[in-house]
């Protein structure tokens, strides 16, 4: 076991925030409290759909995934969901084995791949976004092939396309996260799914029925009823008013990035699945402008909510507590004596200082 290292700054623990010093190897070992600078020590980011970054895209194998997770630990996620795109079969099964490999192996200094994302191909037809053209009615056999090759923690289907549930049901008996996403179903189908299990929401008011007056749909659903939800706080996918009456309706609303290869590169033309995507500045689009997931990082996240009149500590949660609440991680999402030892500390803007990931400095940035 390496020799403890410190941290020293105000430290955000489940009483709030203690200034002093946070103690670790790959695991935090005490929080003393102290003297300190005026930086603000966060748990390390958690983000549960994240599709690639830096050039490499999750749906390459586990040398792209591992990229991509180390790319992403540089901007604050120590944790992360490797999140695949519709795409045919056999491209899914590689895709899956390469990240059930990110898994197995993970990378000093890289964000630990907690496991897979399925986003797609069990989706509507009708309700892509900017997934490619491989949609598919409910596949027992090969969601079982899916849960063999990679630790499998979330899935987006859309319940219209699961009438009798039987995939819903086969996915939550082998303790996956289903969530209603990429959708074309009524108010009363989401409250059904949401009776029969279905966990959560899939990047909230994106590619699905939107809030009408006369007509709930799925993101009236999500308000009224949901207890998580995903949602993408770039403040392109949703604008900040959306994104204010989310806060207030859905106690586990937490972001994501959905960023792909193009995030964190020069302005250009990249590739998701079969897709060309164009990333000018902070936007990444298809040919025809709709947008194709994000350039966004986790620490321009926290920034976004902090612009929002989130305090530290709440946008803090949004982004590493809840996320670990919802996936079940015992360990991760709070500073507290045993747990990983991933952090990040900031300044009273959000700015990213230093990153630490199971032990380990990153080079933030």
């Amino acid at each position: 076991m390496s020799p403890a290292q410190a941290l020293s700054g105000q430290i955000l623990t489940e009483q709030g925030f203690v200034s002093g010093r946070l103690l670790h190897t790959d695991r935090i070992t005490a929080i003393e409290p102290g003297p300190a600078p005026a930086q603000f020590i966060l748990p390390g980011f958690i983000d549960l759909h994240v599709h690639g970054g830096q050039g490499h895209d999750v749906m390459e194998g586990a040398a792209s995934v591992q990229a991509m997770a180390r790319f992403h630990a540089r901007h604050g996620t120590t944790a992360l969901l490797a999140t695949t795109i519709t795409a045919p079969r056999d491209a899914l099964l590689s895709a899956a084995r390469g990240i059930g490999e990110a898994s197995a192996a993970p990378s000093a200094g890289a964000a630990c791949v907690l496991g897979l994302h399925l986003e797609g191909p069990f989706i509507n037809k009708d309700a892509l976004g900017a997934q490619p053209p491989f949609a598919v009615l409910p596949d027992l056999g090969l969601a079982a092939e899916l849960c063999a090759l990679a630790p499998l923690k979330v899935a987006t289907i859309a319940p219209e396309c699961d009438a009798e549930g039987a995939l819903l049901a086969f996915l939550t008996q082998h303790g996956v996260r289903v969530q209603i996403g990429h959708t074309r179903c009524t108010y009363a189908q989401a409250r059904q799914a949401l009776s029969r299990g279905m966990a959560g929401f899939t990047h909230l008011f994106n590619a699905m029925t939107p809030l009408h007056h006369r007509a709930a749909g799925a993101a009236g659903a999500a308000l009224a009823h949901a207890a998580y939800a995903e949602i993408i706080p770039d403040l392109l996918h949703v604008e900040p008013g959306a994104l204010r009456t989310a806060l207030r309706c859905i106690p586990g609303l937490y972001g994501v990035t959905d960023a792909v290869a193009a995030c964190g590169m020069a302005d250009g033309t990249y590739r998701l699945g079969s897709h060309a995507i164009f990333k000018r500045g902070l936007e990444v689009r298809l040919a025809d402008h709709s947008l194709a997931g994000s350039a966004l990082t986790m620490d321009q996240a926290l920034r976004n909510f902090l612009t929002l009149g989130l305090t530290l500590e709440q946008a803090s949660a949004r982004l590493s507590t809840i996320p670990a609440d919802y996936l079940g991680l015992p360990d991760r999402g709070r500073l507290r004596v045993g747990h990983v030892a991933d952090c990040v500390v900031v300044d009273a803007e959000g700015v990213l200082l230093a990153v630490v990931a199971r032990g380990v400095r990153v080079s933030a940035g």
